[in-house]
């Protein structure tokens, strides 16, 4: 049998037939020989066809198999009797390759038929269309479902009905281009590379390094070949100009330790808790990158060490530290309290977590309450003597994550009230948050620092260095548009962001005199970022350009 390979006979050109003149003397490695390929590809689709012969007339290689050439040609010229003779050709050539299966030597052919059967459609040539989706789709015997289809258009009144119905763009260079990509999509490339290659390994190169680059906290670049926005000469590498690292702001308006800081979904909010007993709500300026004072939500008793926004940024929960048996809900379109709750003197209720919806949340505390409940404060359903450090609801609605004081997470399913170990951690877990995506788990773990868990392969990621975190509860968060940053205060005074891939943080920034308890990277303006600390400050971090 006649085996496919990348350094066959000569071609003068993609489309042209193999010569017989010698091949040079020259051994080239299989990496070098696609590499030639690829930029003779690339050459022929920015119109430099020469180029492209005389580069693969001096490589002694040709761009596809001389059978696909042809396939190819005969597929744009519409001359579909000639195709099927090159696709019986190219089936040969696959027949026994482990690496095409049978089914998708028939998808091949089907394609080039119902194109044929179509165009004689459009063109009014019923008999010839009938004859088309008798004798030739129907015998293969594949996607029955399909061919049915296919043969409802028959009744079409217009060409336009045609096109509509079947969702195809006409006789044409465009419709015929859309079936040899199909096509190509069964072929092994030594056969028939795929269009545009060079530029999509470039793409695809152009993401990888955007996603290891240091200090890349912007949206990464779509995956687009027609567009990779920085140089190729060299390898991709953001300034820290950019990176929030840069004291923008500090302010004072707080009168005791500064606990708690959380961004607004929309990022234009920021919500601040303190041992003065106030929750302060500030106002975000994107452009000037400036917080401004905007309210201070008052008459908290036991000082807000915990704030939760729900998930459309309406409402805003506000827990305390553990001598706390009240929850506070505020109502964040009237800046009035929409709830307090209590449901018992005895409680201690200093973690939150919203399920996605936003209608019901979870609560719990160190002293054994773990309450699941509605937006007006109905208690739907409890778990007795779980004693809650940190919560986070899991996307699917129903299952609650719940670091407790065994130095566990565990999952509770609240709709068959059951429950499950997930990680241990040796020490106590004394904050926890989860990513977007619902993948990743960051815990702040006491005497330990900063730890990364896979949460569905219940696998420690990385454990991240630097930070000094003793007994203190410490608030780590991810951050980018992405989440490939991690973001952590410690009891040095300093704040701590590593890169997801490395356990050494890429920066360490100081300017907190005391203690940083808590730090809340922007979730739309991923170029702020803001701290809080014991010095009675929050800070607000950002780029260079935006300093005073």
């Amino acid at each position: 049998m006649h085996q496919p390979c990348a350094n066959g006979a000569q071609q003068r050109h993609v489309n042209g037939e193999a010569t017989n003149g010698e091949v040079p003397s020259r051994t080239m490695a299989q990496t070098d020989q696609e590499i030639v390929r690829l930029i003779g590809q690339h050459l022929i689709s920015i119109g430099l066809e020469r180029s492209a012969a005389l580069l693969m007339e001096e490589s002694g290689l040709h761009l596809e198999h001389p059978a696909a050439a042809t396939f190819r040609q005969h597929v744009l010229a519409g001359d579909w009797v000639k195709a099927d003779h090159d696709l019986r050709a190219l089936h040969e050539l696959l027949r026994d390759s482990p690496l095409v299966d049978p089914h998708s030597l028939t998808e091949m052919k089907f394609l080039v038929l119902e194109q044929k059967y179509l165009e004689h459609l459009e063109a009014g040539r019923l008999l010839d269309a009938l004859h088309s989706l008798r004798n030739e789709l129907t015998p293969l015997q594949h996607d029955t479902a399909r061919v049915h289809r296919l043969s409802a258009l028959m009744m079409c009144a217009s060409a336009g009905e045609l096109r509509a119905r079947a969702r195809w763009a006409g006789t044409g260079l465009a419709s015929r281009q859309a079936v040899l990509a199909r096509v190509q999509a069964q072929l092994p490339p030594a056969l028939m590379m795929a269009p545009g290659r060079l530029r999509a390994l470039l793409a695809q190169a152009a993401q990888h390094q955007t996603q290891r680059c240091r200090f890349h906290c912007a949206p990464r670049p779509p995956a687009d070949p027609e567009r990779i926005p920085f140089t190729l000469l060299a390898d991709h590498h953001c300034s820290p100009d950019a990176f929030p690292i840069h004291s923008l702001q500090v302010l004072n308006e707080h009168c005791d330790e500064v606990w708690y800081c959380k961004w607004s979904p929309d990022g234009l909010k920021l919500a601040t808790g303190s041992k003065d007993n106030t929750v302060i709500i500030w106002d975000f300026d994107p452009e000037a990158k400036r917080l401004s004072f905007r309210k201070s939500l008052e008459g908290h008793t036991y000082g807000v060490s915990f704030l939760a926004w729900s998930p459309d940024g309406r409402y805003l929960i506000a827990a305390g530290p553990e001598d706390c048996p009240d929850l506070w809900i505020w109502n964040m379109e009237t800046e009035l309290l929409h709830l307090k709750m209590t449901h018992s003197q005895e409680d201690s209720l200093t973690a939150a977590a919203w399920h996605r919806a936003g209608d019901k949340f979870v609560c719990g505390g160190a002293r054994g309450q773990f309450y699941h409940c509605a937006l007006d404060g109905t208690l739907l359903s409890s778990w007795d003597g779980v004693r809650v450090n940190a919560l986070c609801c899991r996307e699917d609605a129903r299952s609650v994550l719940a670091a407790d004081t065994h130095h566990r997470v565990r999952l509770y399913d609240f709709t068959d009230l059951t429950d499950r170990n997930l990680i241990q951690e040796e020490h106590a877990v004394m904050a926890m948050t989860v990513n977007a995506a619902d993948s990743l788990l960051l815990l702040n773990v006491a005497n330990q620092g900063v730890h990364l868990w896979d949460i569905r392969a219940r696998a420690l990621v990385r454990r991240f260095r630097g930070l000094s975190q003793g007994h203190f509860t410490i608030h780590a968060c991810f951050g980018g548009a992405h989440q490939d940053f991690i973001a952590s205060g410690s009891e040095d005074n300093k704040v701590y962001i590593w890169h997801m891939n490395g356990e050494e943080p890429v920066a360490v920034v100081s300017g907190h005199t005391r203690c940083v308890n808590a730090v809340s990277w922007n979730p739309v303006h991923h170029d702020v970022l803001v701290s809080v600390s014991d010095d009675y400050s929050l800070r607000l971090w950002g780029p260079r350009s935006h300093r005073c």
